[in-house]
């Protein structure tokens, strides 16, 4: 395992999503929930951690690749965050740091076997609400199927996605793939493309490469919940998220978690 593989990574970590519906991204609405400005999105620091299973396995571990990632504490726009990462048993463990605070951490691996395929006629197609219900509401009953509206990653898309993350590994543009972080946003649009959330968290996800995705593909979620249930107020969710490339083809399959209702929002109300 070559030592520069885990030499610590930093970057100046960016807010793509100031402008997001999620106001959760947003500096002044986060800042009324006690957050320091708005959140760079859990699924761009994901995107950060990939730098570490890239690097040491490559094209494999995107094309079969697990890595598990638990986002502890915010990440804000601007701030430099670093990377850092350790053998393990099965791979590797990896912090996400910033400003000598742990935000996120997780594990990555490159099993041996091939991924089972999963069935996908066991998995409903169902579109995303077109009257979406506010959170206030009964959301996210256990067992329901949601979908996510379909998104083609064009090359202005992927190109600008790897920008905002300041991904610089060759091979997504060399072979024109598309970043996972682009898949994980997937998993967040099979909670928002049904539910008027207002501000929401990302929490965790636990993902299991299946397949390349590459430019030009279109994109869509079929989705389980899992789970919703309190924990100290907040509301939150659990799905098993499969992402599709172009209606056939399976990528990823995702354990999705997220503050549906952070309690500070219900103490505001």
């Amino acid at each position: 395992m070559p030592v520069s593989a885990f030499a610590p990574y930093s970057l100046s970590a960016f807010n793509a999503s100031h402008a997001s519906e999620n106001k959760i991204h947003d500096d002044t609405v986060a800042a009324r929930l006690g957050f320091a400005g708005g959140l760079v999105p859990g699924v761009e620091v994901y995107a950060y951690a990939t730098h570490f299973p890239l690097n040491l396995w490559g094209r494999p571990w995107l094309e079969r690749g697990m890595m598990d990632c638990k986002f502890l504490k915010p990440v804000y726009d601007g701030r430099i965050v670093t990377v850092a990462a350790s053998q393990s048993a099965s791979g590797i463990d990896f912090t996400v740091e910033s400003e000598t605070v742990t935000c996120a951490s997780g594990s990555a691996s490159l099993p041996s076997e091939l991924p089972a395929m999963p069935d996908l006629a066991s998995f409903p197609v169902v579109p995303a609400r077109r009257e979406r219900p506010h959170v206030n509401e009964p959301v996210f009953a256990v067992g329901e199927w949601l979908g996510a509206n379909p998104v083609e990653v064009t090359e202005d898309y992927a190109s600008s996605y790897l920008r905002d993350v300041r991904e610089t590994n060759p091979i997504y543009s060399a072979e024109k793939l598309i970043h996972p972080g682009i898949i994980l946003r997937m998993c967040n649009w099979s909670l928002s493309h049904n539910v008027q959330m207002g501000a929401w968290i990302h929490i965790a996800s636990a993902a299991r490469n299946l397949g390349l995705a590459r430019v030009g593909d279109v994109l869509t979620t079929r989705a389980k919940v899992l789970a919703n249930y309190d924990r100290k107020g907040h509301k939150i969710a659990e799905l098993d998220v499969l992402v599709i490339a172009n209606d056939r083809t399976p990528i990823a399959r995702v354990h999705h978690s997220a503050i549906y209702r952070p309690r500070q929002l219900v103490e505001l109300a």
